[in-house]
């Protein structure tokens, strides 16, 4: 796999049971890659490591004199150069292509479980924690699989090299053979300890990025209660132990480098102190000593990759378990689906409470519990978070279809869509049956004044399709946004669309509106209408009254207010104080109020 290849056409399922076999998922599925990269790590290490040998050579060479000698040492040492030169660059950019593809790889997963998992991975994972494993981690994860070549190689070459010196020198051989696994060993006993802290500062950076997120998202509401300052303060207190808890894993990890500095430098005292007495007993040459020497020296390089795969496993075992906490969450109802892949149509039934939204028609479910409203939306779209009947569509289970095909015959729009950043064209841009346009369904929610503000705001964009929507589209109001998200499920223009409160933060007047561009964009498509609003009930060719999880009345919505209090309670908002008797002045004042507003509109 290249970078210029990405995105991966299928990313795999990932073994997520855990974060080492997570790690382990990854290097596998980039075998080819990490083979590259330890073929050019290899010709690398080993042509640095063959340098103490030439300067050896050379060095006897000029001792005994020897021309022949000395001119094969400079052929052995240009060449080990260009080994060299040519290992490491290679080895830098299979390097960079494995961190990149495997990060690569762990975003297109997590998008992937995101996009499957919806509005039910929020409740079950903090926001700010999705976008941690999203950001840094994915680099901590990367880091481990593009070092565990780098490491792989640097460990052939040290074994290579101390058994070279056991053959080459025995006397001195033995020294460096004892000292070097001790040099890697060291810090051992240090590891546990510094990945404690560093998971500290992880689980402290967290909470701070989730605080932040919050704070941003309801800056709007703090700043009219005052309250921005308090949230900044809490913030700025946050962001104070995070950095706190990265000096202390700074900390543990200079001792770390420290040491990894320091034991090198007392092995190459002990090399030359044993060296230089050997060689006074005529023991061993100038050369042999140079060359035990230098190759030391040498190999405090690739020991330092034993500190960074140290430090790359360190930081990215805990990134690892949490990007499999959040692969390996599943729905309740996640199947691949027992039948084939296919986009019913007909009736929308729900065997749980008895809801049936007639083809082609324009139903509004009125229930007097929001809770219970949301959970019945996610599960008329098929696959929802808790385990149920599954909702029948022509009959058909939706359950039983792959999750793809659920949710291309059923959209359901959250009562808190998300407004993606980008321009406006880019926002309508989905997947869409082509029998509405842009302009069709921005004219049916009520756009005008949402062009007309987004043209006021890009001073670039005299086309409102070019003008850009700021990040969840905090620039605009609720309703701004109600409206823009209506208009893009309109273009999907689905078999069925099921809204949740599409106008809870619109005026009467605008409503009305919307309540007939609805009608009009959806004539002859299945619509379902989660609403308490007279003004969309109105309009709606059936109603149905939801009271403790069962449909209990269907019919007109003139006709519900007339017969059934429950219906008209919820509808009205009235108290049992404020009620008639026989409901009678409740239901005069809701049919006045339903005529002002249409003669208005």
């Amino acid at each position: 796999m290249q970078i210029q290849d990405l995105p991966y056409p299928d990313p795999g399922v990932p073994d997520a049971r855990s974060g080492p076999r997570f790690l382990w998922w990854l290097f596998r599925n980039q075998l080819g890659g990490q083979l590259k990269s330890l073929a050019w790590g290899l010709l690398h290490f080993a042509s640095v490591a063959a340098l103490p040998f030439c300067v050896g050579v050379a060095v006897q060479a000029v001792v005994d004199r020897s021309g022949s000698h000395l001119a094969l040492a400079g052929g052995l040492l240009a060449l080990a150069c260009a080994g060299n030169a040519v290992g490491d660059t290679f080895l830098h950019r299979t390097a960079i292509t494995n961190w990149i593809t495997a990060a690569a790889r762990v975003q297109q997963l997590l998008a992937r479980k995101t996009a499957r998992l919806g509005s039910a991975l929020t409740r079950r994972v903090a926001a700010g924690e999705v976008v941690a494993v999203s950001t840094g981690d994915v680099e901590k994860i990367g880091w481990f699989v593009e070092a565990l070549s780098r490491f792989t190689a640097a460990l052939v070459t040290v074994v290579l090299v101390c058994a070279g010196l056991l053959v080459y020198q025995p006397a001195l051989g033995v020294v460096v053979a004892v000292g070097l696994p001790a040099l890697a060993l060291a810090v051992l006993p240090l590891l546990p300890r510094a990945t404690r802290r560093a998971d500290v500062q992880r689980e402290k950076a967290g909470r701070a990025t989730e605080l932040a997120s919050d704070t941003v998202a309801g800056l709007r509401v703090l700043r009219g209660i005052g309250g921005e300052e308090l949230f900044l303060d809490r913030y700025r207190s946050a962001s104070q132990e995070v950095r706190h808890a990265a000096v202390r894993s700074a900390r543990m990890w200079s001792l770390i480098s420290a040491i990894q500095v320091l034991l090198p430098g007392l092995l190459l005292i002990a090399v030359v102190w044993h060296g230089v007495g050997l060689a006074r007993e005529g023991r061993i040459t100038v050369g042999e000593l140079v060359t035990v020497y230098s190759s030391v020296m040498v190999l405090t390089y690739p020991l330092r990759h034993f500190e960074e795969i140290a430090m790359a496993y360190s930081f990215s075992r805990p990134s690892a378990k949490r990007a499999a906490g959040v692969l390996s969450l599943e729905r309740a109802t996640d199947t691949a689906g027992s039948r084939a892949a296919e986009i019913p149509s007909g009736d929308l039934y729900d065997p749980g409470t008895g809801l049936l939204a007639r083809a082609g028609l324009m139903t509004a479910v009125v229930c007097g519990d929001p809770d219970a409203a949301g959970r019945l939306a996610e599960r008329l779209g098929g696959h929802p978070s808790q385990a149920g009947v599954s909702v029948l569509l022509g009959g058909v289970p939706l359950d039983d279809l792959p999750l793809d095909s659920a949710r291309t015959a059923v959209l359901v729009q959250d009562k808190d869509p998300v407004l993606l950043s980008g321009t406006l064209r880019e926002l309508l841009d989905v997947p869409s049956s082509g029998d509405v346009s842009p302009e069709e369904a921005l004219a049916a929610a009520r756009c005008d004044d949402v062009l007309a503000a987004l043209v006021q705001g890009s001073l670039d964009a005299a086309d409102p399709m070019d003008s850009r929507i700021t990040e969840r589209g905090r620039s605009l109001s609720g309703g701004q946004r109600q409206r823009l998200a209506l208009a893009r499920s309109l273009i999907t223009d689905p078999e069925v669309l099921v809204l949740d409160e599409p106008t809870s933060a619109v005026d009467s007047h605008t409503e009305a509106r919307i309540a007939q561009g609805l009608r009009e964009v959806r004539a002859g498509r299945t619509t379902v209408v989660f609403t308490s609003s007279p003004l969309l009930l109105d309009r709606a060719d059936r109603v149905a009254f939801l009271h403790e999880g069962e449909v209990v009345a269907v019919g007109a919505h003139r006709e519900l207010v007339h017969t059934e209090p429950r219906y008209r309670a919820v509808v009205t908002r009235e108290t049992d104080d404020e009620a008639a008797p026989d409901g009678s002045v409740a239901l005069t004042d809701v049919l006045q109020e339903l005529e002002e507003i249409e003669e208005k509109a």
